[in-house]
């Protein structure tokens, strides 16, 4: 089949985005199962073994596989969850509405659009299989906007994947690498006491302070100077905090949310020792009691795909193909599911239409000229990919 029958087709990417973005997959709660059975109708006329996995109510991953021959496996992945639509928009933020060659919706860039540019990318594969030869995956998963619950899953039944690309917004460039995160819940010790008489007890907001002053301290000299040539420097900083009970009582507990972002590269339990470290150092220096109750879910750690790896190369090129003139590679300075794809052994790339800057915003859009043009991307890197 020549190149040009296997084109996209650009009013029924757009009706799909619009399907799409009216199932509300907020999450919370999610609700994924209403976009997994939409993308199994999708792909099933085309050959796809479909197979639905709801690992809670209403939590859903789905894996389409095509297998046309021998060759490696490809994996096309983004995910179904959205978040919260929130105040502020112009219009309805579940009707995708376009203007000035933009499409605005909750999710039209995080990530609906990728996931209808990669449905449409695997239908121009499926009906153009001389082209390529191996296996295709399209896997679309849940939860990722919280703790990323279906990549890990996913990932932890260890499916076999050489390469993958993870769909998110990067503006139709490429991110090799990307952060990691953890949160640990700390909870500071006092002493209670009746607010008449605070020299009986030991105010844990005064010991937070304490606290919070040395992990400024850790951050501006050890931790922001681990850097990645990609992703930048690491980091560590306070992003919540809550203490006391009543307006008449010493607070006896102060607990601090804690954000360490991780760069490729750091072992995830080595942070957490220093963290135990930090919390030791602590009491040593100030006689400060202090634990940490949980750690709290988060998308998951850091880690690069290597430049020279093929499938970077790959990417890079189809990219240039179609008008990218600095296509990377980058860094996310967040996170995202390639860290679990990787886990899996597969060597990935993060690509995707729309800019992270819009995503979880209000008037969330996608452009349309970066939207059709994903879909001839992703086609490409596949086809670049899969050869016997």
């Amino acid at each position: 089949m020549p190149l040009s029958a296997a084109a996209p087709d650009i009013a029924r990417m757009k009706s799909e985005l619009a399907e799409l973005v009216a199932l509300r997959t907020e999450n919370p709660p999610g609700r994924e199962i209403d976009a997994a059975w939409y993308i199994r109708d999708r792909l099933a006329p085309f050959s796809f073994e479909i197979a639905l996995d709801e690992y809670k109510p209403g939590r859903v991953n789905v894996e389409a596989k095509l297998v046309n021959g021998p060759g490696p496996v490809f994996a096309f992945n983004t995910h179904m969850d959205v978040v919260p639509a929130g105040d502020g928009w112009s219009s309805d933020p579940f009707m995708l509405r376009e203007a000035d060659g933009r499409l605005y919706g909750r999710g039209a860039c995080d990530c609906k659009g990728p996931l209808a540019a990669m449905l449409e990318a695997v239908r121009m594969l499926a009906a153009d299989r001389s082209s390529w030869s191996g296996t295709l995956l399209a896997v679309f998963v849940a939860d990722e906007e919280i703790a990323s619950e279906g990549a890990k899953l996913y990932a932890s039944r260890r499916p076999k994947i050489d390469v993958a690309v993870v769909g998110e917004p990067t503006s139709n460039t490429v991110y090799s690498a990307h952060k990691g995160s953890l949160r640990p819940l700390v909870r500071v010790l006092g002493v209670p006491a009746h607010s008449g008489s605070p020299h009986l007890g030991e105010n844990a907001i005064y010991r937070a302070g304490e606290l919070l002053a040395l992990i400024a301290e850790t951050h501006e000299t050890d931790v922001r100077h681990r850097m990645h040539a990609l992703v930048g420097g690491a980091s560590l900083t306070v992003t919540r905090i809550q203490g006391g009970h009543a307006d008449n009582v010493l607070p006896g507990a102060c607990e601090l949310l804690l954000d360490r972002r991780l760069v490729p590269g750091e072992d995830e339990e080595a942070v957490k020792a220093d963290i135990a470290a930090l919390l030791a150092r602590a009491h040593e220096r100030f006689g400060l009691r202090a634990e940490i109750v949980e750690w709290k879910p988060t998308t998951g750690g850091a880690t690069e795909t290597a430049p020279d790896q093929p499938i970077v190369q790959a990417s890079l090129a189809a990219c240039r193909t179609h008008g990218i003139g600095k296509p990377g590679p980058f860094g996310f300075q967040g996170a995202c599911d390639l860290v679990h794809f990787r886990s899996t052994g597969a060597q990935g790339v993060v690509v995707g239409p729309g800019s992270l800057s819009m995503a979880h915003k209000p008037d969330e859009f996608v452009p349309v000229d970066e939207f059709v043009t994903a879909s001839l991307i992703y086609r490409d890197i596949a086809r670049s990919m899969l050869t016997a």
